[in-house]
């Protein structure tokens, strides 16, 4: 991850979970993720301040949240005690195995990293999928370069065949760009089905 954008959700975690619990619901992600996840172990990659890990448990997909800041680690067990959540970084996810998760949601966090760091991410993401298991992904979208906010924190401009390419030869369920309900910034949307173990 951009050690810039991870510093600051360290130095303002509190802020910036107050702004995302205040959003309005994630309409279009819940409605993915009934249409998409089967029941069973679910990680939420960039989980920040843990309001999907919490109604991902609450609906039947037992969740454990991962976010690369400790800031928002902290802040996700400070809202929800009785829920799971850890520190990892992509691309590499120290700590985590493959074929760990049914399902794998991350929702716009990719844009945050180098583009050079994109591909091996999104792998990485598919690789801790059980075979038949189902990533939900999202990232904002950024024409043109790069850009930082007033934050510090990186929007990255990279192109979805990237993305597309890294997750070969899963099968690819939706490929959309949206406005997302919550934000309402301009997303795009990909769910990929991991192909189901030979034999």
């Amino acid at each position: 991850m951009d050690q810039k954008t991870i510093d600051a959700y360290d130095h303002a975690a509190g802020d910036f979970a107050a702004d995302w619990h205040a959003q309005p619901t994630g309409s279009d992600l819940q409605e993915a993720v009934r249409r998409f996840f089967s029941a069973g172990p679910t990680a939420d990659i960039g989980c920040g301040s843990g309001r999907e890990v919490a109604w991902l448990n609450g609906h039947g997909f037992p969740t454990v949240g991962y976010d690369a800041s400790a800031g928002l680690v902290a802040e996700a067990r400070r809202r929800y005690p009785g829920l799971s959540f850890a520190q990892a970084l992509l691309p590499e996810l120290a700590g985590i195995a493959d074929a760990s998760f049914d399902n794998v949601l991350c929702e716009t966090v990719i844009m945050h990293l180098e583009p050079e760091a994109v591909a091996p991410s999104v792998a990485r993401l598919a690789a801790i999928l059980k075979p038949g298991g189902t990533l939900y992904l999202t990232w904002r979208t950024t024409e043109g370069q790069g850009q930082r906010d007033a934050h510090g924190r990186l929007y990255a401009a990279f192109d979805k065949a990237v993305v597309l390419d890294a997750l070969r030869p899963a099968a690819i369920l939706l490929d959309e760009a949206v406005v997302s309900a919550s934000s309402g910034k301009p997303i795009h949307r990909i769910v990929a089905r991991k192909a189901a173990a030979s034999g």
